[in-house]
């Protein structure tokens, strides 16, 4: 089984940042893609980021790109979003997410994070 925790979410007024972390934890998998998602309110969950792990290769929503950075740190098992010039629209529960495979589904999740902005 694999576990996911994330944190690092909060209140930040527009302009702001912040930085999420997700620690993994329990079974790993040597190609293994992690995401990054969000829901915001009343609204269906939206891709936000990727990393494929075994080489750092990234992909971005473009509502983020250019203002968000994922990154992984491999010693640590732990995945990262920075966010930098937030909007309020980026409000919503953010959610770590693992697939096994880079052609895999997102098959384990985290129990999701608050991230608030305020105009």
């Amino acid at each position: 089984q694999v576990q996911l925790v994330e944190s690092g979410g909060g209140l930040v007024h527009s302009g702001g940042s912040l930085r999420l972390s997700c620690a993994a934890s329990g079974r790993t998998f040597s190609d293994r893609v992690m995401g990054w998602f969000r829901r915001p309110p009343g609204k269906e969950r939206q891709f936000v980021a990727r990393i494929r792990w075994i080489d750092g290769n990234t992909y971005y929503a473009e509502s983020v790109k250019g203002r968000f950075t994922i990154s992984r740190d491999n010693a640590n098992n732990t995945m990262y979003l920075q966010m930098d010039s937030l909007k309020p629209e980026d409000t919503a529960v953010y959610y770590c997410a693992l697939a096994a495979t880079v052609t895999g589904n997102y098959d384990y999740w985290g129990q999701g994070t608050q991230v608030t902005v305020s105009s």
